[in-house]
Parts: structure tokens; sequence; C-alpha cells
């Protein structure tokens, strides 16, 4: 193990040892309750037809485009990794959830084909339009 990784984890384990527990609870909270109404936005935000046509090019200048592109890119690899760790027991969060609101931001190819596969899944889409329809938003069409 790399020496600052060594010394980065025994002043954490000092810390979460004096009283650094509740503080650690209490961030813990915090980022569940923060990422719930998060990815619950997200999803009410979403047009019903998201996920059953591919988009229109935007009419932005280039410059717009390639920007918005590598921030939108960045934001969802970070929030795949941020699922991804929710994903694992005993880490509070919508990992699932997080991870699709972060697939729908990354571009590659075949994306929309593993979206609309992953949204087929009544297990899936269920939960989702019941959420839509808390919020008084139709339900989502997936092709």
């Amino acid at each position: 193990m790399p020496e600052a990784l060594r010394a980065a984890a025994l002043r954490l384990g000092h810390w979460l040892g004096h009283d650094g527990v509740w503080w650690g609870l209490g961030l813990s909270i915090v980022m569940g309750v923060g990422t719930l109404a998060i990815a619950t936005a997200v999803v009410v935000a979403w047009p019903a037809t998201r996920f059953t046509h591919d988009p229109l090019p935007s009419q932005n200048h280039v410059v717009v485009r390639a920007v918005a592109a590598v921030a939108r890119n960045l934001l969802g690899v970070v929030l795949l990794v941020v699922g991804l760790v929710m994903a694992l027991p005993g880490v509070p969060g919508q990992g699932v959830l997080t991870m699709i609101i972060g697939l729908t931001l990354v571009d590659f190819p075949g994306k929309r084909r593993i979206e609309r596969r992953l949204l087929k899944h009544p297990r899936l889409l269920g939960p989702i339009n019941k959420l839509r329809a808390r919020f008084d938003r139709a339900p989502l069409e997936v092709d």
C-alpha cells in the first residue's frame, strides 16, 4: 500500500475513533437523502418520450456543444462511479437509479439500446413510473 494512502487511512481511523463516528453517520444520512432527492428530480424531469427516439442535434455553437458534451460526460462518469459505490451493501443511497442517470448522461456507441433494454425491465420501469405518477408526470414510454 502506498505510504500516502496508508497515512490517509490511519488519519481517518483516528478521526472516526474520537467521536467522528457521529460526523460520519450524519454525512452518510445527508448523502443518502441528497442522492434520493436529486435522483427523484432528474427522473421526474425526464420527458415521457425520453427513451422512444434519438435526440435531435443541437443548434448551438460548436464550442458550446463541445464544452457541454465534456461536462455531461464527466458528470455521467462521476454518477456511475458514485452509484456503483452506493449499490454496495451498507452504503446509503439509490445506487442503481444513480447509475442509470449517469448512464443517460454519458455518450458512447450503443447507449440508447442499453438504456431501452434496462428500462424495459418491469422491476425498474414500474417503480420509476410510480414515482413519476406521484408528481403528476406521464409514465415513461420505452419502445
